[in-house]
């Protein structure tokens, strides 16, 4: 797969005579997309409020007394506590690609959102560290799900020359709440003293303050519209159409929305006639062939030209997980101790830092991944983080047994941690999001981003386990570590990642072509398709006035794969 990715398709040609706004001014035109996506980003909140949140009770002297201090200072144990989230993660990413596509975007939404209450409650009755084992992976299945929802909500929503900015929304609502988790838990570490005295109010408030945004999140997607392409799934086609020209704001008749249409109707008729074709005995609508249908679904991620989608969600994720990022998220107030700040107070303080960059640095990708692309952007983030990593652990190896007794020293090591956090912030922290919200197609793309959500999560665990006993046993290697990590992330991105900026959801099997006869009748199937609906002619076909096109029959296609 080669590194470009623009696609020659006639589809783009057409939107880019009707479309012509970019970045920020395509945004402000379109801001009832860019609204309801920044509610629906709260799953990210949530999400992100969790990754900052734990790592700073886990200092707190209360909650030390409550779990036991012999659980915490043990490296193996506190990784345990923190990473057993993320296992929790992966189970609920992987198991509601199922659940989105049958029960839709919505209602996937709260039910996530009732599972992580539940966890959150067990962890606020705690009396040992089995009861935050235990609510931490319920909380994780809830997250997980939550992970894989809220951009491929947004991604559905959102016209393709908005898309990449309103799913790196995710990441912008990710860091604010990994800002706000640091600054409660400064705050809170106050309540009853910093020692002997402190509250178990210190740790109970980060806790249990995090069900107000999930609460809130769950009622208001009660009044939020349904996914146009869950609705075209559904054969609720009236109902897509409409979506489509309220959230445009523009007339259901109008050229942009009929095009939009069109490209969902075209794509879905092809994953119907694909279906089909590859899975025949699959189709009479029983349980039985449900369930088949499904695992040979997950099965079909995992061939052909598809895999190439698959490995490249994969890939992403793993870079991005492996770039040192929650290591440094999670155990950020351990991090800067090692570093001579003396003190929890200090290192909370220097933690809050970490969550003002982070949020800081991703606000300028929501406004140009779009215009910039995602290649540039992800590439100068793995080279600037690769060059702090490094930097960093130059300082600690200097240094070595002594980076307390120089303070300067010390602190440039700080400036260079929050160096790397500007530079993921900008870079993978949304892109990685963006890119596996739009390599699949319609009919695997929930399963698929279930799939690529299901990696972050599981090296996310991989990472939070293996982070503490990494820098008490590398020490500065464990920086050299991530570096190269980060360096291999930028040679992958270079040369085997396309691009995929402004291309439509429905054409991205251009991209993703192989050079088997496989690819070739996919794309003389396609073709043919935007034939029937007038796709390829001068003008688009008017949706609303040509009832024809809107109900050419599925069945026919499915009697022609």
């Amino acid at each position: 797969m080669a590194a470009g990715g623009n696609t020659s398709g006639p589809l783009v040609s057409k939107r880019d005579v009707l479309v012509k706004s970019q970045g920020m001014k395509a945004i402000l035109e379109n801001s009832r997309v860019f609204l309801i996506a920044v509610f629906a980003s709260l799953g990210g909140l949530v999400y992100g409020y969790n990754q900052g949140m734990f790592g700073q009770i886990l200092s707190m002297h209360s909650f030390g007394e409550t779990i036991a201090y012999e659980s915490i200072s043990n490296t193996t144990t506190r990784g345990l506590l923190t990473a057993i989230l993320e296992l929790g993660a992966w189970v609920g990413s992987l198991a509601n690609g199922y659940v989105a596509d049958k029960l839709g975007r919505k209602l996937s939404v709260d039910i996530a959102v009732v599972i992580f209450c539940a966890g959150v409650i067990v962890q606020a009755c705690a009396k040992n560290k089995d009861y935050i084992l235990g609510g931490r992976f319920v909380t994780g299945i809830g997250v997980g799900a939550l992970s894989m929802l809220v951009p491929l909500y947004n991604a559905e929503l959102a016209p393709p020359e908005i898309r990449g900015g309103m799913v790196v929304l995710q990441q912008l609502s990710i860091t604010f709440g990994i800002m706000v988790s640091y600054w409660i838990g400064y705050g809170t570490n106050y309540i009853g003293g910093t020692g002997e005295g402190q509250s178990d109010a210190a740790w109970l408030i980060p806790i249990c303050i995090q069900i107000a945004p999930a609460v809130l999140l769950a009622v208001g997607m009660l009044f939020m519209p349904q996914s146009p392409r869950w609705l075209m799934n559904q054969g609720r086609n009236e109902e897509c159409l409409n979506t489509i020209a309220k959230l445009r704001g523009l007339p259901a008749d109008s050229e942009v929305v009929s095009l939009e249409y069109l490209e969902i109707k075209a794509q879905y008729l092809f994953d119907e006639e694909t279906k089909a074709e590859l899975y025949p005995d699959c189709l009479d609508g029983s349980t039985k062939s449900n369930f088949k249908l499904f695992f040979k679904s997950y099965a079909t991620l995992f061939k052909g030209a598809t895999f190439k989608r698959t490995i490249v969600a994969i890939m992403i994720m793993t870079f991005q997980q492996w770039s040192g990022i929650n290591g440094v998220l999670y155990y950020a107030p351990f991090i800067f101790k090692d570093l001579g700040l003396s003190g929890t107070t200090t290192s909370l303080l220097a933690s809050g830092v970490v969550g003002i960059v982070m949020f800081v640095a991703t606000i300028p990708a929501v406004i140009f991944i779009d215009k910039l692309g995602r290649r540039p952007l992800l590439i100068a983030g793995a080279i600037g983080m690769a060059i702090s990593h490094f930097v960093v652990a130059g300082i600690i190896g200097g240094y070595e047994g002594e980076i307390d007794q120089h303070k300067v020293a010390a602190w440039v090591a700080v400036v260079f941690i929050w160096i790397f956090v500007v530079h993921f912030g900008y870079s993978w922290g949304g892109g990685a999001w963006v890119l596996i919200s739009e390599v699949f197609p319609l009919g695997l793309r929930a399963k698929g981003v279930a799939i690529g959500a299901s990696f972050n999560w599981l090296n996310n665990f991989a990472v939070a386990m293996a982070t503490p006993d990494m820098i008490a046993t590398m020490k500065y290697g464990a920086y050299i570590f991530f570096g190269i990590i980060c360096i291999l992330g930028a040679a992958y991105v270079t040369f085997l990642v396309p691009e995929t900026k402004g291309v439509s959801l429905e054409e991205m099997d251009e991209i993703f072509k192989d050079e088997s006869g496989q690819g070739q009748r996919d794309l003389e199937r396609m073709q043919r398709i935007w034939g029937e609906l007038g796709l390829l002619g001068d003008s688009i076909p008017n949706v609303v006035e040509k009832e024809a096109i809107n109900k050419i029959s599925e069945d026919a296609h499915v009697e022609k794969a």
